[in-house]
């Protein structure tokens, strides 16, 4: 309709028997339109309902492993991992208690870390790294893509 005063825009929507509906109210001029704003808002609900339903929360699960693991358990672990994963959960790989000796040798729970992520390299990618932040190392372990 191009440039319209509000008076006549007001109008116009009363005669029509629908809403007058600010869509940029800070432009120059300000953006109205003339629509049936119960519908609009209806529709919208229906598309975000039908959106949510489509989606899937990633679930973070948990795994603990220890700086002296043996070879069998961290197979045992892995498998238990690899279930998770494949039900599309993302997995938060800890290692807890990294204190006083233990901490200046923290690069053997780091290796342990490395070694389970490439037990599980096939099914998974590393969101995040082993660090060290206080007295835990941990990692987050993500699915991969279906492609």
């Amino acid at each position: 309709m191009g440039i319209v005063d509000i008076k006549s825009a007001l109008a116009q929507a009363n005669v029509a028997g629908l809403d007058l509906v600010a869509i940029n109210p800070n432009g120059t001029p300000p953006v109205c339109r003339i629509m049936d704003y119960g519908k609009y808002k209806f529709i919208a609900q229906k598309r975000d309902k039908e959106a949510k339903k489509k989606q899937k929360a990633a679930e973070i699960k948990g795994m603990e492993l220890s700086m002296r693991i043996e070879e069998h358990d961290m197979r045992y672990k892995a498998n238990q991992v690899a279930k998770f994963l494949s039900n599309g959960d993302k997995v938060r790989v800890i290692i807890k208690g990294v204190r006083g000796r233990m901490a200046n040798f923290s690069h053997f729970g780091i290796d342990n870390m490395n070694k389970f992520y490439e037990m599980l390299a096939d099914k998974c990618v590393m969101d995040q790294k082993p660090i060290l932040s206080g007295s835990i190392i941990a990692m987050i372990l993500a699915p991969k893509e279906a492609k």
